[in-house]
């Protein structure tokens, strides 16, 4: 059961990664752009478009290349880490975006970012027991 559970959790975190990635470069594109920290030295179209586009790349990766999982899962990991400042940003500056209106929103939004670390790393095999021989 829990290899079964370790495969829909790296399934539906691919599946919504890739999702998120399309809403980068589609109809979502400008409350991306609002999340970009002003300090940010990348264009916010630009890192709006980079972004998408790893999403994307690493959700499909997830998706589709099961023998790749623990990489993948590391990968998406990282980019959750790398992400985190911008959404600290977000709150520090009070940007509105995707219903984020209000600081308590924003604050509340900062737990969650550890919950898709362990999410990616759990689907990526990462959090398994070893088993004693």
């Amino acid at each position: 059961m829990p290899a079964a559970a370790r495969t829909a959790a790296r399934l539906l975190l691919g599946a919504v990664m890739v999702s998120a990635g399309v809403l980068h470069l589609t109809t979502q594109r400008e409350e991306f752009r609002a999340q970009v920290p002003a300090w940010f030295p990348v264009d916010e179209d630009l890192t709006v478009l980079g972004s998408g586009v790893v999403e994307i790349a690493l959700g499909a990766s997830f998706l589709a290349l099961p023998r790749r999982r623990r990489l993948v899962g590391g990968l998406l990991a990282a980019f959750f880490v790398v992400i985190f400042p911008g959404n600290v940003a977000q709150y520090l500056e009070g940007t509105d975006a995707f219903g984020l209106d209000t600081d308590r929103k924003r604050l509340v939004r900062l737990f969650f970012q550890p919950l898709l670390v362990l999410w990616a790393l759990y689907g990526g095999g990462w959090l398994r027991r070893r088993r004693r021989d």
